[in-house]
């Protein structure tokens, strides 16, 4: 099956911001370890790496508006759902267990993992879906 212009769209838009994540995240760890900036320079490269993945946030939602194919665009927007309910869920309970000093800290940052991780929970559930109905 031929890929709709949305999907390479996509594709080609969540491997150059995942490049220039990579560079982003670089980057600012080699400031922050030599240089230690300082005021409103540190702010702006501490934020950096967090442009490209707000891009790929934004770059799942122009593909899920610009998929022709409805039934193609459900599976991603169910994929979506689970990955924010898992994310959300997860970060959730861990910030309780977190203020009654039952786990330790972990960075915020995480919940874009969490939610990145949780597409893959969709797509299996997808998948799953798909295959019963087969």
């Amino acid at each position: 099956m031929a890929k709709s212009l949305a999907i390479r769209r996509y594709n080609r838009a969540i491997i150059g911001l995942s490049l220039i994540y990579a560079g982003a995240l670089i980057s600012a760890e080699y400031v922050f370890k030599g240089h230690e900036p300082a005021g409103v320079l540190a702010y702006a490269i501490a934020i950096l790496p967090a442009l490209p993945i707000i891009g790929m946030f934004a770059a799942i939602g122009r593909y899920l508006t610009e998929e022709q194919d409805e039934y193609v665009r459900m599976l991603g927007v169910r994929q979506s759902l689970i990955a924010s309910a898992f994310a959300l869920s997860i970060a959730t309970a861990w910030g309780f267990l977190e203020s009654f000093d039952m786990v330790g800290h972990v960075d915020s940052y995480f919940i874009a993992v969490l939610w990145f991780g949780g597409l893959g929970v969709g797509s299996l559930v997808n998948w799953l879906t798909i295959v019963r109905a087969s």
